[in-house]
This record gives C-alpha cells, sequence and structure tokens, in this order.
C-alpha cells in the first residue's frame, strides 16, 4: 500500500477517537450539575421596636391593627422607641429613669398620632398624644376640620356601641306642625360619614381587665365636622331629636368605588402611590350634607300624613300712619308715602 495512503488512514482513525472522546465528554458533563452552596439569610437580631404596620396621618386614633414589632439593629435604637417587653406585648421604654424607676408600660392604643408616621417606621413617643395630654383633641382634629358635641341617650345612641373611631350618620327626627289636620312625623339623614372623636369625656375605648372591651352608657358625643356642617349640627338640635345610624366598616369602601365611577373623585395620571393613597384616604373621611334620605309616617302608617300640612299664612302688619288735612279734607297716609 502507498505510504502516503497510509498516513491519511491513521490520520482519519486519531482525529475521529479524538472528536468521539471530547463529544462523550461534552455529554456526561452536562448531564451532572454543578452543586452551588447558598448561604443562608441573615437571621435579623436586635430588640423588639414598634413600628407602623401602615401609614398613620396626622390625627389617626391608634388603634391594636395600627402598629407591630419587628427587629431593629441594637446601635440604631433610639431612647424614644418603644421596645417590646420579654414578658408581654406592652412596650417599655429602653432605659430606666434618672431616679432609677423603670419607665412604666405604655399602651398606645386610643392614642393619637401628632406626626405623620409612613409604614413601617418606629412609632416614636413624641409623635403620640394620649387622651390624658393637653391638646389631645386638637391632635386628634384633622386639619380644617372642627369638634362638635350631640347629645345622645341609649336610645338614640345605638345603645353604647358606638366608640372612638367609629363612623356615624345622623338622623334628624322632627315634627312639622300645620293649621288643619295632623303633624308632620318625619326623619331625615342630614349629614353621612362622620367620625366619633369620643364618648362623654372618654377619646378611648373602655377595656376590662381581661381586655374585652366595655360597652358604657353615654350623654355626649364629641364627632368630626366641617365648619359648615358644625352649623348645620348646632341648627339640626334646636329643631328636633339626634339619632346616631352607626356605619359599616365596608361602607366607606362601596362609596368610594362609586364616586370613582362617576367621576366624582379623580386621580391624576402621573400620581404616585402615595399621593394616590392620600387622595382615596381623604375622599373616605370627607363627612357629606348632600341631599338627605328621608321617610315620613305615611311610609310607616296609613293613619299618618305624607305631605307637609299648610302653614298659617303670616299676618301682614298694620302699617303705621298719620292723618294729614288739606283745607276740609282729612286723609291717613302710612308712613313714609306722600
Amino acid at each position: 500500500m502507498d505510504k502516503k495512503k497510509i498516513i491519511l488512514l491513521v490520520s482519519a482513525l486519531v482525529i475521529a477517537a479524538v472528536t468521539a472522546f471530547f463529544a462523550n465528554s461534552l455529554r456526561t458533563g452536562a448531564a451532572a450539575p454543578q452543586a452551588t452552596a447558598q448561604a443562608p439569610e441573615p437571621v435579623p437580631t436586635g430588640p423588639m421596636v414598634m413600628v407602623a404596620k401602615r401609614a398613620l396621618p396626622i390625627g389617626t386614633i391608634v388603634t391594636a391593627d395600627s402598629f407591630g414589632y419587628q427587629p431593629w439593629p441594637e446601635e440604631l435604637v433610639e431612647e424614644a422607641y418603644f421596645i417590646q417587653s420579654e414578658g408581654g406585648e406592652a412596650p417599655a421604654a429602653p432605659e430606666a429613669t434618672a431616679d432609677g424607676q423603670v419607665t412604666p408600660h405604655f399602651n398606645p392604643v386610643g392614642t393619637v398620632v401628632r406626626n405623620a408616621i409612613t409604614a413601617g417606621q418606629p412609632i416614636t413617643r413624641g409623635a403620640l398624644v394620649a387622651p390624658s395630654d393637653r391638646g389631645f383633641l386638637a391632635a386628634a382634629l384633622t386639619p380644617g376640620m372642627r369638634a362638635v358635641s350631640v347629645p345622645v341617650s341609649t336610645l338614640t345612641g345605638v345603645s353604647g356601641f358606638v366608640f372612638p373611631g367609629d363612623r356615624v350618620d345622623l338622623v334628624l327626627t322632627q315634627k312639622v306642625n300645620g293649621v288643619e289636620g295632623p303633624p308632620l312625623n318625619v326623619s331625615e339623614t342630614i349629614i353621612k360619614n362622620l367620625r366619633v372623636l369620643a364618648t362623654d369625656q372618654n377619646a378611648n375605648q373602655r377595656v376590662d381587665e381581661a381586655g374585652n372591651t366595655v360597652v358604657a352608657k353615654f350623654k355626649l358625643v364629641t364627632i368630626e365636622a366641617t365648619p359648615s356642617i358644625a352649623e348645620k349640627i348646632s341648627v339640626a338640635q334646636t329643631i328636633g331629636t339626634i339619632s346616631l345610624s352607626l356605619r359599616a366598616l365596608a361602607d366607606n369602601q362601596s362609596e368610594l368605588e362609586q364616586a370613582i365611577a362617576s367621576g366624582e373623585i379623580s386621580i391624576p395620571s402621573d400620581a404616585s402611590a402615595e399621593e394616590e393613597a392620600d387622595i382615596l384616604r381623604t375622599a373616605v373621611a370627607k363627612p357629606t350634607s348632600g341631599k338627605s334620605t328621608f321617610s315620613t309616617g305615611g311610609d310607616v302608617s296609613r293613619f299618618q300624613r305624607r305631605s307637609v300640612p299648610p302653614q298659617t299664612p303670616k299676618q301682614a302688619e298694620d302699617e303705621p300712619t298719620v292723618r294729614v288735612s288739606r283745607g276740609g279734607n282729612t286723609t291717613e297716609v302710612p308712613v313714609g308715602r306722600r
């Protein structure tokens, strides 16, 4: 056989063997993935600091679902932070007072937010106002709003099941008398979505030793209203009897969706998530006193009237006159006329 042919044949065999070896190595290498070790996530350490679970605007009445506790780096803990004690949920001061006495536990439920707090931000002592502090009611008021008190009874006050922070409607009941026939008995919802600030002199919910809410009778309810609505409430108290109608928590969300659908509330397209939340929060908290619903005695009983009875016509007062004599004629002329 020719020497050149032998060399070419051997070379071809060597190349085929090398190619098969590399192909087998690539195939087995792809089938066996490399195991990579993942570092465990660091476990947060540090004292449990009280933080806001959601955004708390100025004037918010703090409830049990407004705050929680999470670990906080010890080197970043400030003296004004609330620290969870080892034995329970009540926050305690991180250090003892100057006289060596431990600061007593402080329950934030029922306090009012003095400075706005964002979600996840630690709650400081200066950001809350307790009911016993001066300026508590002023801090609870939303900017531009007023506090007005309404007298109620067990019957008109939802049997004591109204607490600070709840939302109520005001119902005015009155009798409209006329010159003939029975009077018209009518009740109408005059104002909706009012926030309750306090019942009697209590601005927080009463709880017993077990932590259960205590239903108590009260004679006054202090509510938050705009200046014009406060005027209407004052006038309504002179007309008839005012009753409270407790609103469901879902009512505001339902009315908010209707307002957005009808175009009453518009959100700019370039608004951020925080701006959008502020717009919606303001709309939900706003009381309304527009067109009211009403029911007359005729809607309850066939023996009651449905329409307003005719009113007594106003009698014109006698105008003062003066006698004027001209020659032999004497006439009476009203004062102011010639």
